[in-house]
């Protein structure tokens, strides 16, 4: 890691590992507060890359909306008049620790909701606990389709499209923008996100491309395993033109830093689906020509696109913390505008301060402006968002010596997510029928 890169991760870091303290030693605010839990990784190999960046993404976000200094449509003050009091939360230790946190935060601590997890396996086991204690849960990170297509939930929400979305729109850009792959191979993390990711990116492919083919050795690495020498000879070996990865946190980087050593990139066309953040960490040594994705409108694929609220955050990320807003801080900045969204909405349909159901049903089927782009909650009741999904190719900006992405193309929500009532992989095994792009 060059030493800028490493000056600003620790400084991210150290800015998230304090105020995190502060917040929790703070306080409690007067009556007229409302309490949330933000739940991201703080310490571990996911902080740096994913959790530091989220949770600061949530920070800056809720204190200009209790300041009233957004731009609009969030220029009004609070949340629903309410100033809201964050206090932060480690999702590190695991599933079972996270169920103990989640009770903890709420029986002990008696926040109102709880918002935050990047892990496809913390949804999965703190959902279930959040109708048994019936608080309010927005989930802003974790990918699998199966938290509202196996169960439905009265208290959870999720403010980021599940990965379908990713997977489809990863196939559409290879036919749209790559004339030339006739094979494809993937290196996922062996646990839910990836080989979901896997699964419905192969899928897609067939039904999209069926001239391509699939190797018959995807590999599978442990999740947090560091070490990927095994799987980079395998996928060498083999007579891809394509590898498919949904890798994040800081195995991309290892997995990017391993393979450039061996020339993989130079025989391999590459297709990242959420390791957006290590073009930035990594600088030059990211390889130009990857295909790179953000699991939407979100962070380096923006980071050009004009409009108030975008360049605010940038602007005002960049100016409190030093570096570039990432993926996660898109996410989690996210789903506090759809707190702050039904929040509002709550007061102009009752007319009175907020209560816990009265917002659950103002966010249920909201729509909402977003910071680069709009989000609806169109599926799973209602309880699941759907966003655009967007891809670009990285490359280096010479005049401002930065990554940069060319060729973005953003895929809307209706080209690549089923439509209500539907499966993801029933819809996907028909031929994604209403999809038009």
């Amino acid at each position: 890691m060059n030493k800028l890169v490493f000056k600003n991760s620790l400084k991210m870091l150290t800015v998230g590992a304090f105020v995190s303290l502060s917040a929790l030693a703070s306080p409690p605010l007067a009556a007229d507060s409302f309490k949330v839990a933000v739940v991201s990784f703080l310490t571990g190999p996911a902080a740096g890359p994913f959790g530091v960046p989220g949770r600061n993404g949530a920070e800056l976000v809720i204190d200009a909306i209790n300041a009233g200094s957004m731009p609009a449509p969030y220029e009004s003050a609070g949340f629903g008049g309410l100033q809201l009091e964050a206090i932060f939360a480690d999702e590190s230790g695991g599933n079972a620790k996270q169920v103990a946190e989640y009770r903890n935060l709420v029986e002990k601590q008696e926040v109102d909701a709880v918002l935050g997890y990047i892990s496809s396996g913390s949804c999965m086991s703190v959902a279930p606990v959040a109708e048994e204690l019936q608080t309010l849960t927005i989930m802003s990170v974790c990918g699998t389709p199966r938290l509202f297509e196996d169960s439905d939930w009265n208290y959870t929400f999720r403010t980021q499209a599940h990965a379908v979305g990713d997977s489809v729109a990863a196939a559409l850009y290879i036919r749209d923008q790559l004339d030339d792959v006739k094979k494809y191979n993937g290196i996922n993390q062996n646990y839910a996100w990836g080989q979901d990711s896997w699964k419905f990116f192969d899928i897609a492919m067939q039904q999209l491309i069926p001239e391509t083919q699939a190797a018959d050795n995807p590999q599978f690495p442990k999740l947090f395993s560091g070490q990927y020498g095994t799987e980079i000879s395998t996928i060498l070996l083999d007579d891809s033109d394509l590898v498919h990865s949904s890798f994040w946190d800081g195995d991309i980087e290892a997995l990017v830093l391993q393979a450039s050593v061996r020339g993989f990139f130079d025989k391999k066309k590459f297709i990242s689906v959420a390791g957006a953040s290590a073009v930035d960490n990594l600088g030059k040594r990211f390889p130009a020509g990857t295909v790179i994705g953000t699991r939407g409108e979100f962070g380096i694929l923006v980071r050009e696109q004009e409009g108030e609220l975008n360049e605010w955050f940038i602007n005002a990320y960049r100016e409190r913390y030093g570096v570039y807003p990432l993926e996660s801080s898109y996410q989690y900045a996210q789903s506090v505008l759809a707190l702050k969204a039904s929040m509002d909405k709550s007061v102009a349909d009752n007319g009175t301060t907020p209560e816990k159901d009265q917002i659950i049903s103002a966010m249920t089927g909201l729509n909402f402006t977003s910071l680069a782009g709009d989000v609806s909650f169109a599926l799973g009741e209602g309880h699941q968002a759907v966003h655009p999904v967007g891809y670009g190719i990285t490359a280096w900006n010479d005049e401002k010596d930065e990554p940069t992405v060319v060729d973005v193309k953003v895929y809307p929500a209706h080209c690549i997510l089923p439509p209500p009532g539907q499966l993801s992989e029933d819809w996907l095994a028909a031929g994604m029928p209403g999809s038009d792009c």
